[in-house]
């Protein structure tokens, strides 16, 4: 064990005081990788702590620069920072803050093409992203790389922290198996948040992160903890894990799950309405129609000609879509349609497809 310089000891004093961290404790931080995905209103406090604490590597991935509107819960940043990237404002703040510890930038937006290599560099994942594709991808990589991972969230007044994959702990699958609808998702764009909300649930996050590194006290391994700032009331929330859920990894999780359509309301250029639909089928050149329903729901009622190929399918299925010619996806409601155009459009690099507005629902009989 190396040892610490004068300045070190200093610097960390309060820490090697207490009998729970001492020196011991100070080297695993300092030999600690932990990798924060975000850096906005979760990430800041996050990294800010992290760094203070002397973890040694602190990984930063985000893609996103600086804007006006973050100024006031993410508070890393200032307004000589806007227009900058976030990891790069982030990390000059960092250095200032803690000149012995070491930042590694990553400005990509986390995907499922570098997600296993990202988190495979690090011991620790701590999650402050601010959608659900992004969480659900880091539980999937953490699961499959034996990653703890420290996951927070915040909606308005109220915030919530788990700790997922420790020890053998539940994962966030065991918590929410399913990620929410287009419907059910909160409006990313529109949903506003108490500027110290985001400190709140990112420092708790920090406080998890440390505890795991250290092998310190109870783990919210299991529980969600809950926080609602307008009453200042706090409440936990225990699950257990899910033998079928707790095995789904990059391997073997629909990669639909991926995708976010909660913020890409649907265009001209991803979508056509039931009227659109009618005239282009009555054209001398048709499109080809996708229904991604379940074989249920297509024996009850499908549009005629229509190829049959289920959503937990696309991606495995993906080659028998052609890429010339126009596709028009369908589903019940419209819902899953977006999720596979998302799907085709993103990772698989389609650009001939459109969702069908509305659904079956909107389509006349």
């Amino acid at each position: 064990m190396s040892s610490f310089s004068p300045a070190e000891r200093q610097r960390y004093r309060r820490h090697l005081q207490l009998a729970e961290i001492g020196e011991a404790g100070q080297q695993r931080l300092r030999q600690a990788r932990v990798l924060v995905v975000g850096a906005g209103g979760l990430g800041c406090p996050i990294l800010q702590y992290l760094a203070a604490a002397g973890v040694g590597t602190l990984g930063l991935a985000d893609a996103d620069q600086v804007e006006l509107t973050n100024l006031p819960r993410q508070i890393l940043y200032g307004a000589a920072d806007v227009g900058q990237p976030k990891i790069e404002a982030a990390a000059r703040a960092l250095h200032r803050l803690n000149e012995l510890g070491t930042y590694e930038l990553h400005k990509i937006r986390v995907s499922p093409e570098n997600v296993r290599d990202l988190v495979a560099a690090y011991d620790v994942v701590v999650d402050g992203s601010d959608n659900f594709p992004t969480r659900y991808l880091l539980n999937d990589a953490c699961v499959s790389l034996g990653r703890p991972l420290v996951s927070g969230a915040i909606y308005k007044f109220e915030g919530q922290v788990s700790v997922f994959n420790y020890e053998g702990g539940p994962t966030y699958r065991c918590l929410f198996p399913e990620p929410p609808t287009a419907a059910e998702a909160p409006d990313c764009n529109t949903t506003g948040v108490l500027n110290v909300l985001p400190g709140l649930i990112g420092t708790v996050q920090a406080t998890e992160a440390l505890k795991v590194v250290l092998g310190l006290g109870d783990v919210l391994s299991g529980r969600l903890w809950v926080l609602d700032t307008l009453s200042f009331q706090s409440r936990t929330l225990r699950f257990h894990r899910d033998p079928v859920q707790s095995l789904i990894n990059l391997d073997t999780a629909n990669p639909v799950d991926y995708f976010d359509v909660s913020c890409a309301p649907e265009t001209a250029a991803t979508s056509l309405s039931a009227e659109d639909l009618q005239q282009q089928l009555a054209s001398p050149t048709p499109p080809l129609l996708l229904d991604v329903r379940g074989p249920l729901e297509f024996q009850r009622r499908h549009l005629p000609g229509a190829m049959l190929l289920p959503l937990p399918e696309l991606a495995a299925r993906a080659a028998e879509v052609p890429r010339t010619g126009p596709v028009v996806v369908y589903c019940q409601s419209g819902v899953r349609s977006a999720q596979a155009v998302a799907l085709l459009r993103g990772e698989l690099g389609y650009d001939n497809v459109l969702t069908l507005s509305g659904g079956l629902e909107d389509y006349p009989l």
